[in-house]
C-alpha cells in the first residue's frame, strides 16, 4: 500500500513538473506558428459584440487551442511510457500419458504423439 502512494506522489510532482513544460512548448514553439499563420495575428483579442456585452472569443479560442495542444502533447507521451501488455498465454491442458503441457485444442500431444 505505500508504494501505490509513493508512486502516486511522484506522479503528481511529475505531472506538475511536465505541465509547465508542456505549457511552455505550447506557448514558446506552437503558439507563435499559429499566431503567424492567422490574419491579422491578433486574433487572440477578437471579440464579438452584442450591444453592451462583449464576449471574449479570441480569448476563449486561444484557452481552448492551448488545451487541445496540450492534451494532445501528454496524451502521445504517455503512449511513450505506456508499456504494452503481455501476450496471455494459450490455455493448455495437461497430456494424460507424458504429463507435458499441451494447447488446449490440440488432438494429440506434440511430445509423445499420443491421441488426445
Amino acid at each position: 500500500m505505500k508504494e501505490n502512494f509513493l508512486a502516486l506522489a511522484i506522479a503528481v510532482v511529475l505531472g506538475g513538473a511536465i505541465g509547465k513544460v508542456v505549457q511552455a512548448l505550447v506557448d514558446d514553439f506552437i503558439m507563435p506558428i499559429i499566431g503567424a499563420a492567422t490574419p491579422g495575428g491578433e486574433w487572440k483579442t477578437a471579440t464579438l459584440d452584442l450591444g453592451p456585452v462583449k464576449f471574449g472569443i479570441g480569448d476563449f479560442a486561444s484557452v481552448l487551442l492551448n488545451f487541445l495542444i496540450i492534451a494532445l502533447v501528454v496524451w502521445r507521451i504517455s503512449k511513450l511510457l505506456e508499456k504494452p501488455a503481455p501476450a496471455p498465454e494459450p490455455p493448455a491442458r495437461q497430456c494424460q500419458y507424458c504429463r507435458m503441457s499441451v494447447d488446449a485444442l490440440a488432438t494429440r500431444c506434440n511430445h509423445c504423439t499420443s491421441q488426445l
